[in-house]
């Protein structure tokens, strides 16, 4: 698959350009309400979706096929991070006016170290064959731990990237409007810069994700090798991270089986690398497993919901945290 670089200057053009539109549309801090939320939600999937369309009228249905089945793995993963980045915004008691401004700075530095998650994994893979078999093994025993410890936890008090912010820039107990820094003392020209509590989210939020990339990127590898694929597929899915956040986060409760679905992607992606070199795994049936496993989740815990609310209680699903 031959890409030019001027494709490359387009896509991020245009990436950056709905960057910046979503930044104008939310200038203004404000609560996010689901209305809202599930409007940006299908313009990000709509855009999603449109450039798969492009992918497969220019490069046929092989390339399309590879990256409509990225984007479903980064997108079904992303619901993963949802649930962590509401636990942390809980942590740190983040006005909920004041939550789209991490999430978007989020999103920018999410693009950015995936970018180079990518780099890193395509030269490891072109010049070593067998990384190939380590990422496999790895997604096998990232999707059997994630089936077995089905609750989500956050512990910022041990991300080692926080408590060295910490050590370097004292935190203090006010969120200050919008700021992320603050001078204590002596007024404009003296004083000692500070952090909020917003940059200290902000911190938690991207080393976060900098971990869940750790899964995410090696996965999207099993299904095609390609980087234009690879990064796209990435990009585009998190481009809608800050919407889905605004829809699913009240409704954590709702999906407690989600994750069993995500494990069954992982082991699945895990297992087709593995066998890479043995039986290459179609990409519509790739598709169609991924596909599988995530109605069949979502489907079990709509399921269990209705049960237990007809039995006069709320739905018993495994809280995640």
């Amino acid at each position: 698959m031959s890409v030019p670089l001027w494709v490359w200057a387009a896509v991020l053009a245009v990436i950056l350009s709905m960057l910046a539109v979503d930044l104008f549309a939310h200038r203004r801090a404000h609560v996010v309400g689901v209305r809202e939320a599930l409007g940006w939600s299908g313009v990000w999937i709509a855009l999603g979706l449109g450039f798969g369309a492009v992918v497969w009228a220019i490069w046929g249905p092989e390339a399309g096929g590879e990256y409509l089945t990225g984007y479903l793995i980064e997108k079904s993963l992303a619901a993963d991070n949802v649930f962590v980045i509401a636990l942390l915004f809980s942590y740190f008691a983040v006005p909920r006016e004041l939550q789209h401004r991490v999430l978007f700075l989020g999103v920018l530095g999410a693009l950015v170290f995936r970018a180079a998650f990518i780099g890193a994994g395509a030269v490891l893979l072109a010049r070593f064959h067998w990384i190939l078999y380590v990422f496999g093994a790895f997604l096998l025993y990232t999707g059997v731990k994630m089936a077995v410890h089905s609750q989500i936890e956050v512990h910022p008090d041990r991300n080692l990237v926080l408590r060295a912010m910490r050590r370097l820039v004292p935190v203090t107990d006010s969120y200050r409007g919008q700021r992320f820094l603050v001078r204590q003392g002596g007024g404009r020209a003296g004083g000692r810069w500070a952090a909020t509590p917003l940059l200290a989210v902000l911190v938690a939020v991207e080393t976060s994700d900098i971990v869940f990339a750790v899964d995410s990127i090696p996965a999207i590898f099993a299904v095609t090798a390609e980087p234009f694929l690879v990064f796209t597929s990435n990009a585009f899915a998190i481009l809608g991270l800050r919407a889905m956040y605004f829809l699913l986060a009240g409704a954590m409760r709702r999906f407690g089986y989600l994750r069993y679905g995500l494990a069954a992607i992982l082991v699945f992606v895990g297992a087709k690398m593995l066998l890479a070199d043995v039986y290459k795994i179609p990409i519509w049936l790739s598709l169609a497993v991924i596909c599988a496993c995530l109605l069949i989740a979502v489907g079990a815990s709509q399921y269990r919901n209705r049960r237990e609310e007809r039995n006069g209680g709320q739905p018993a699903i495994r809280e995640h945290g």
